[in-house]
């Protein structure tokens, strides 16, 4: 699908494809096979954190390297900024889907009122519109939160600045929920689960437990989870990692995805080419991903690697997987646990982190040509015109950064190697 903005370079981003993509009856509507993803946004976005964590889950998780992903966010940007560069900017890339994350920057900083609404509106009204005219499917994204603690700003007189301003980014997200329904495109709640992990989490660690950043603006690693599972969530995710079957009366079995290679005596040795999502950090820090899981419902909802015991003899049992030990009862192996949830410690950390890895390198080099240089084409479409030894040039520039940019993306997708693991099951 050709994506109808004009601009001055061609799409660096078209690719061959290095693995086949999942089963189309799995595939979510929003990512068909060969899907381009383009995670549009202000500073939050440029963070290139909830960024990298959804396209680690989309090629890693969901098994989808078919799919490609490219990062556009851009410090201190509002909707209205966008609106100016979207055509020049994407085309670039040219996106089947998009997703948005506008807001924080819209609201301007102070209360709620009806010329801030506006505002917002005429301009994500505006980018959803073109992007709805070149037949890009928009997951429109409501801002995320400031942090209840360390959002102090002077722009709120009497008012707690910080519930003021959530309150004026509640109001934006209706907005952008009210615009998805008229343009009938998807809508990612991002505001919610922000303020309830934010809430669960003071509450269980203590008001220096921030979710939104020490600036009380800019989320770590554990509100940007909160931030990736939103998205995740509207692009259609089913959460659905993988099931081991495993009879100790018979043998183990397990879902597409994953191979057995062997069963003996309640153990199953497998390869895998999904991975769980993994986690970092401790339980305490916000610079990591573990500590909001408990506040977060992201294993459950996107994350779910099932194991099933069968036929199992005793009350009770053990559970080795990797280099950790967890015990169960038989009633909770015959429903069902989830390794990814269960375990804080896998087999597959050292190349879900690998995969991870390259996807930052990637996208910190999206974000360098787009800022650094494409974006600034744009100015230069009058000159081209009137000058072709410099669009000469530029065609020249574009090849480069091009050929820079798919050494990169392979090199992602050269990460996607399948991993071998064991799960034992000891009888107690």
């Amino acid at each position: 699908m050709n994506l109808r903005f004009s601009a001055l370079i061609t799409p660096l981003f078209l690719l061959p494809l290095f693995c086949p993509a999942a089963d189309s009856s799995q595939q979510p509507a929003l990512l068909p096979k060969d899907a381009r993803l383009a995670i549009v946004g202000d500073s939050i976005t440029e963070q290139k954190m909830y960024s990298k964590y959804i396209e680690t889950y989309l090629l890693a998780v969901a098994a989808r390297p078919d799919v490609h992903v490219f990062q556009f966010g851009w410090g201190g940007e509002t909707a209205g900024g966008f609106a100016v560069r979207m055509q020049n900017d994407l085309a670039t890339f040219n996106p089947t889907v998009a997703t948005l994350c506008y807001g924080m920057n819209d609201g301007a900083y102070h209360p709620f009122d009806a010329a801030t609404g506006k505002r917002y509106e005429d301009s994500m009204r505006a980018v959803i519109g073109k992007l709805v005219e070149g037949k890009v499917h928009t997951v429109v994204g409501t801002p995320g939160a400031v942090d209840s603690k360390f959002f102090v700003k002077s722009n709120f007189g009497t008012l707690n600045a910080a519930t003021s301003y959530n309150e004026s980014l509640a109001s934006l997200g209706q907005i952008g929920k009210k615009l998805s329904a008229e343009f009938q495109q998807s809508f990612a709640d991002v505001h919610t689960p922000m303020m309830e992990s934010m809430a669960k989490g003071k509450a269980a660690l203590g008001e220096d437990y921030d979710v939104c950043g020490r600036d009380g603006v800019h989320p770590g690693a554990n509100g940007q989870l909160a931030m990736a599972y939103a998205f995740l969530r509207g692009l259609g995710c089913d959460g659905q990692v993988g099931e081991i079957n495993l009879d100790f009366a018979g043998k183990a079995t397990a879902s597409a995805g994953h191979k057995v290679l062997s069963t003996a005596a309640g153990k199953v040795e497998l390869e895998s080419a999904r991975y769980p999502f993994c986690f970092d950090g401790d339980a305490k820090s916000s610079g990591g991903t573990r500590s909001i899981l408990p506040f977060l419902p992201f294993n459950a909802d996107l994350n779910r690697f099932t194991l099933r015991v069968s036929n199992l003899a005793s009350a009770r049992a053990k559970v080795t997987w990797g280099d950790e030990v967890r015990e169960f009862t038989k009633e909770q192996l015959a429903a069902g646990i989830n390794l990814a949830a269960e375990f804080s410690k896998t087999p597959f950390d050292e190349p879900f982190k690998a995969v991870m890895s390259a996807v930052g390198a990637k996208q910190a080099y999206e974000t360098n040509i787009i800022k650094g240089m494409i974006s600034n084409f744009r100015s230069l479409s009058g000159d081209v015109q009137k000058d072709p030894e410099l669009g000469v040039l530029l065609d020249g520039l574009r090849k480069k950064l091009a050929s820079t940019h798919s050494k990169l993306d392979a090199q992602v997708r050269a990460s996607l190697v399948p991993v071998k693991h064991t799960v034992a099951v000891t009888p107690l």
